[in-house]
């Protein structure tokens, strides 16, 4: 199961139209660009409180489709698995990619031009070299002390 969703017969722009709390789950779920950086482990200064990205990819990521491979499940498998919603947007989102459209929508900035609510084609964000298609390697494959040495800047 993935998180990949029909965006077809969605009304246009509701992301224009709704504020994030009244976006139904299905125009909440096609916000996502499928483009795997939230899956990427993060390491946060504790001085600073500055989030850095790491190539180190949650085990259940698939690295060449940028989705969840058990999306519906995956609380089972890694239960502090954050689930974003309009309600924790405040806690949660400084977490989230810079090009991520809830982090965008919720800092009052436009969707990407390459996302694939406005492309109409969910490559879009791989064409683009936004995903993660092919820079990741898995958390079993790297102690948590060598994360470090894994720290990315941004795709994208």
């Amino acid at each position: 199961m993935t998180n990949q969703i029909d965006r077809t017969d969605l009304a246009p722009r509701f992301w224009e139209k709704k504020p994030l709390r009244q976006l139904s789950p299905r125009e909440w779920e096609a916000l996502c660009d499928g483009c795997g950086k939230c899956c990427l482990n993060k390491l946060e200064d504790e001085d600073t409180g500055e989030v850095a990205l790491t190539r180190v990819a949650c085990r259940l990521l698939d690295d060449n489709s940028c989705q969840c491979a058990h999306y519906e499940t995956r609380h089972s498998f890694i239960p502090e698995c954050i689930v974003l919603r309009p309600d924790n947007l405040d806690t949660h989102a400084y977490w989230m990619p810079q090009t991520c459209a809830y982090r965008r929508l919720w800092e009052g900035k436009p969707l990407p031009q390459w996302h694939p609510l406005l492309t109409g084609d969910p490559d879009s964000v791989h064409r683009e070299g936004i995903s993660v298609r092919g820079i990741t390697v898995s958390e079993f494959d790297v102690p948590l002390e060598e994360w470090e040495d894994y720290i990315i800047d941004e795709p994208g």
